[in-house]
C-alpha cells in the first residue's frame, strides 16, 4: 500500500476562469496538501479570482496572472479542446512538472504522446495503478466516465456479450462557459433535446477501455445523449442482453468497486441529486427478464472532470486519495 504523504505540494491552474477552472479553484483553495501558486487567464489578468468566480469571496485573495510560472510540482489544465496540444507546443514545461489535463487532446492511445510526455489515461477505477506511477495524467471525459463505470465490471469479467444500449441527459454546463443557442438559458430551461446521436466524442475513448479490459468486444455502443434542462450532473441508464441473475450481477459490481472509495453499487432507486456538488458515483444494477439494467450518475463537473483531476493528483502524490473531495450533496 502506498504510504500517505501529508507534506504540500505547489500547484497552477492554466484556464482558471472556466467552469472548470472554477471547479478545480473551489477545490484547492481548501486542499489540506495544496499551495495554489497562480491562476493563469489571459481575459482576467490582474483581477481577484473572486471578480470571476464571486463564491470564492472570503476564500482567497489570488489574483489572475497572464504569466506562465513552472515553478509548480502539479499543472492543471482547464482549457478548451485542442488549447492544450497548443499550449504545451508552445511553452516549455520541464519533465518535473506533473500534467494533468482536462482537455480531449490525450486521451485516446494514438493522442497519448507529445513530444518527450507521455499521458496516461486517468480513470482510477480503471488505470489506478497506472495512475500513481505516471508522469502525465489525461483525465477522461463527463459522459465518458459515467457510462465506463456502468459498464466496466461487465468488461472486465469477459461478460460483454450484446450490444449496449445508452441514453443519458447531461447538465448544461456540459457544454462549457461560452453561451450558444443551445446553451442560453432561455432555450434550455423546460427543454430537452438530443444530440450527437450515436456519434458522441466520448465514445472512442469508452470503446479503447472496455478493449482493454476484455479485447475480444466488438459490439455496437447505441449511445443517445441527450441535453437537460439542469444545470449540472448526468444520468444515465444502461442496458444489454446478459445471463447474469440479479444477485450475482450486483455482487459483480460490488467486488469490481470494493476499495474504491468514490463508487457506489446498489439495487434501490437513485436520483442525481444525491451526487450532484460530490466526486461519487452511483450506480444501480437491476435486472428485467434477460435484460441487465444500470443506471449511473455523477456531477459533470467534479467526477466528471475537476474532482476527477484532484483523485488523479492525490494519487500521482501519495496523498489520500479522498483529500479535497470530502463534498456535500446537493439533497434538496
Amino acid at each position: 500500500m502506498t504510504e500517505l504523504k501529508s507534506n504540500k505540494i505547489k500547484a497552477g491552474i492554466i484556464g482558471g476562469a472556466g467552469y472548470t477552472g472554477g471547479e478545480m479553484l473551489r477545490i484547492l483553495v481548501n486542499h489540506p496538501n495544496v499551495d495554489l501558486t497562480f491562476v493563469h487567464s489571459n481575459s482576467n489578468a490582474g483581477n481577484f479570482i473572486y471578480e470571476v468566480h464571486t463564491d470564492l469571496f472570503g476564500d482567497t485573495e489570488l489574483k489572475f496572472t497572464d504569466v506562465l510560472s513552472t515553478d509548480v510540482d502539479v499543472l492543471f489544465l482547464c482549457v478548451g479542446h485542442g488549447d492544450a496540444k497548443k499550449f504545451l507546443e508552445a511553452n516549455a514545461i520541464p519533465d518535473s512538472v506533473k500534467i494533468i489535463d482536462l482537455s480531449q487532446d490525450f486521451r485516446l492511445s494514438q493522442n497519448s504522446k507529445l513530444k518527450s510526455k507521455n499521458f496516461i489515461y486517468g480513470l482510477p477505477e480503471l488505470n489506478r495503478d497506472a495512475i500513481k506511477s505516471a508522469q502525465n495524467i489525461a483525465n477522461p471525459g463527463c459522459f465518458a466516465t459515467c457510462l465506463q463505470l456502468g459498464v466496466l465490471p461487465l468488461a472486465a469479467k469477459g461478460l460483454l456479450n450484446s450490444e449496449i444500449h445508452i441514453s443519458a441527459t447531461t447538465g448544461s454546463t456540459g457544454a462549457g462557459q461560452k453561451p450558444t443557442a443551445t446553451t442560453h438559458f432561455t432555450w434550455r430551461n423546460d427543454n430537452l433535446s438530443v444530440y450527437k446521436v450515436f456519434d458522441h466524442q466520448h465514445l472512442n475513448e469508452i470503446g479503447e477501455s472496455l478493449k482493454q479490459l476484455q479485447p475480444s468486444f466488438d459490439k455496437a455502443i447505441n449511445f443517445i445523449p441527450y441535453r437537460g434542462d439542469f444545470t449540472r450532473g448526468i444520468f444515465a441508464a444502461i442496458y444489454m442482453d446478459s445471463d447474469l441473475a440479479g444477485d450475482e450481477a450486483l455482487k459483480l459490481y460490488e467486488d469490481y468497486y470494493a476499495g474504491h472509495p468514490f463508487t457506489h453499487v446498489t439495487d434501490r432507486d437513485i436520483d442525481l441529486k444525491q451526487v450532484v456538488n460530490t466526486n461519487k458515483v452511483f450506480i444501480q444494477v437491476k435486472k428485467y427478464g434477460n435484460k441487465l439494467f444500470i443506471t449511473s450518475m455523477l456531477d459533470n463537473l467534479l467526477k466528471g472532470a475537476s474532482g476527477q483531476a484532484v483523485q488523479n493528483m492525490n494519487l500521482v502524490f501519495g496523498f489520500d486519495e479522498r483529500a479535497g473531495l470530502r463534498l456535500k450533496a446537493t439533497g434538496f
